[in-house]
Order: structure tokens, then C-alpha cells, then sequence
């Protein structure tokens, strides 16, 4: 029989003050029941990592550690965003475990598939993603924008994991080599799968979040897809490029119209037809613009390199 291996649950949260007891309570009953049937090492066990929140999140994780050694914290100074909160308790704490399971604080993804995900990696695979079999707890709304992202990533050729976000288990080697991303604007689930390292999926249905409120609403899941597409693809340069071809074709279309209106007298009087095109055109420069300046703006993060995430506090049972 082989060892139980040690496995890290990163937890990231952020104003989770309302579900931060429920989840601790769930996760302590799971692992200790892994435990007990021999599936996990008795030394594993649930990282939170506190994204700068401004409620009592932290001071109930700390309590929750006190209590229990199961559990360990970190604090980061500031709101770094859920994916740098994520890779900071992968980074840090890759080096206790021999792989680590990353999952959000309200535990909508199903946690008993964990088992399933430790198997997988008994089995060789570096990388098991949770997938969710349906979306039935969605809204209308929010599956048809999920659904669209997971579509429009496809469509601009970025490698993701269809109905997958951040419940995964990645072995702590494999981590390392994550760290060699040096980009500060890490998207892990484009990322992640350009590892190239064995991976597998675990199918589960999704529950509806039981307090507190969801942390990506519509202006963040339209960032979040934003930031994804011009992390990983250049297909928006190339779109304005066939704008640009278009609009010359348009204009050549437009000043032969002109010219043969000229020749046999049928120029039309008035301003609403140049309005309209002055418009057209305007607007046209103006969302490539602003796509151009979305890249530029990329490159400035990139090169003054600033730190992903900065740690202020860890604490871990007895400490």
C-alpha cells in the first residue's frame, strides 16, 4: 500500500466573515474522515489565505487556527485579487505538501470529490481539475456568460478547461515550475494547462452559495474574461487590422459613390450622410484605441514588475 500522501487545501477568502465557520467545519469533518480511512497523511491540512479583507474574516480564521491543527493562516496586506491570493498559498506552502487542492471559502464545489482528485494523483496525474458536470445552480444570466467566456476563449485559441475554474489539485513539483511565470497578471486557468504535465478531471455538480455574497459579479467576470484574453491571445490586434482593411475598402466604396454622384449630377445636399460616416469612423478609431492602449497597458505592468501578492502575517496551531 502506498503512503498517504500529504495534501494543503488553499483556501483563499475575502469578506467571508458570514461562511468562514461553516467552511471550517465542513473541511475538519473531511479531513478528518480522509484520514481515518488511511486516503491523506495525518499531517494535511486547510491554508487560508485572507485577500485583505475588510471584515472580521481574519480575526475568525485566526480563532479557527487557535482551535484547531488542522487549519493555518495567512494575511495578505492588501486586497491582492482572488488569483494572486491563490498563488500565494500555492507558493508558500508547496514546500509542506506533496500536492495541494485549491477551492473557494464558500465550498460550492462538491469537496467530497477531493478523494477522487487524490486517487487521480496515485495514479500519476500532476494536475486534476474539478469540473462542473452542469450549471442548474446558475441563474439564466450567469450561465450564459460562463458559458460564452468558456466559448470565446475557444474561439481565440486560449487552451482552458471547459466548465473548470479554480477547484483543482496540482502537485507541489509541478508548482514549481508554475512559479517560473514570471508575468505579474497570472490567469491560472489559461495558465495552468500549459504546463503540459498529466492531468485529469473529477465531474461534480455545484451547489448554491448558503450565505455571504459571490464575489464576481457582472463588472468582475467581464474583467476577469478581459484580463484572460489579453493575457493569452493576440486576436483583438488582429481584429483591428481587419477593421482597418474594412474601413479602406469602405472608403474606396464611399469615393467612388462620391465621384460618380459628382459626374452625373447627383450630389446630395446636406450633412447627415458625412455626419453619419464621420461618426462611424470616430467611433471605429476609438475602440482600437482602446484596445491597443488595453495591450500598452499590459506591458507597462509587466515591466515594472511589481510583487504578485506581499504576505503581513502567517500563523499556523500553537503558534
Amino acid at each position: 500500500m502506498n503512503k498517504p500522501i500529504k495534501i494543503a487545501i488553499i483556501v483563499p477568502c475575502y469578506n467571508e466573515q458570514e461562511i468562514i465557520g461553516h467552511t471550517c467545519q465542513k473541511l475538519s469533518d473531511y479531513l478528518k474522515e480522509l484520514m481515518a480511512r488511511n486516503i491523506i497523511s495525518m499531517e494535511s491540512y486547510v491554508c487560508y489565505v485572507d485577500d485583505g479583507s475588510r471584515d472580521r474574516t481574519w480575526k475568525l480564521i485566526q480563532e479557527y487556527v487557535k482551535a484547531n491543527s488542522l487549519f493555518k493562516g495567512i494575511k495578505l496586506s492588501t486586497n491582492f485579487g482572488h488569483q494572486n491570493a491563490l498563488i500565494a498559498g500555492l507558493f508558500t506552502e508547496k514546500k509542506y505538501a506533496d500536492c495541494m487542492i485549491t477551492i473557494d471559502a464558500d465550498l460550492q464545489d462538491d469537496i467530497t470529490v477531493i478523494e477522487k482528485m487524490v486517487s487521480q494523483y496515485n495514479e500519476g496525474s500532476k494536475i486534476v481539475y474539478g469540473v462542473r458536470e452542469n450549471r442548474d445552480s446558475d441563474t439564466i444570466f450567469k450561465r450564459f456568460t460562463a458559458q460564452s467566456f468558456y466559448r470565446l476563449m475557444s474561439f481565440m485559441k486560449i487552451k482552458t478547461v471547459y466548465n473548470h475554474a479554480d477547484f483543482r489539485l496540482i502537485a507541489s513539483d509541478t508548482v514549481e515550475h508554475l512559479e517560473k511565470f514570471n508575468e505579474v497578471s497570472l490567469f491560472l486557468r489559461g495558465i495552468i494547462p500549459l504546463l503540459g504535465f498529466q492531468s485529469s478531471c473529477v465531474y461534480y455538480s455545484r451547489s448554491a452559495r448558503i450565505a455571504g455574497e459571490t464575489k464576481y459579479p457582472f463588472r468582475k467576470m467581464m474583467s476577469f474574461a478581459w484580463k484572460g484574453i489579453t493575457s493569452f491571445s493576440t486576436t483583438p490586434l488582429r481584429i483591428i487590422f481587419y477593421i482597418g482593411i474594412f474601413m479602406f475598402l469602405a472608403s474606396i466604396a464611399v469615393g467612388i459613390w462620391v465621384l460618380f454622384s459628382i459626374l452625373y449630377g447627383h450630389t446630395i445636399k446636406g450633412w447627415a450622410s458625412s455626419l453619419l460616416l464621420n461618426l462611424t469612423f470616430s467611433g471605429m478609431n476609438m475602440i482600437c484605441l482602446g484596445i491597443i492602449g488595453e495591450y500598452i497597458g499590459k506591458i507597462y505592468q509587466e515591466v515594472k514588475q511589481r510583487p504578485r501578492f506581499i504576505i503581513e502575517h502567517k500563523i499556523e496551531h500553537g503558534n
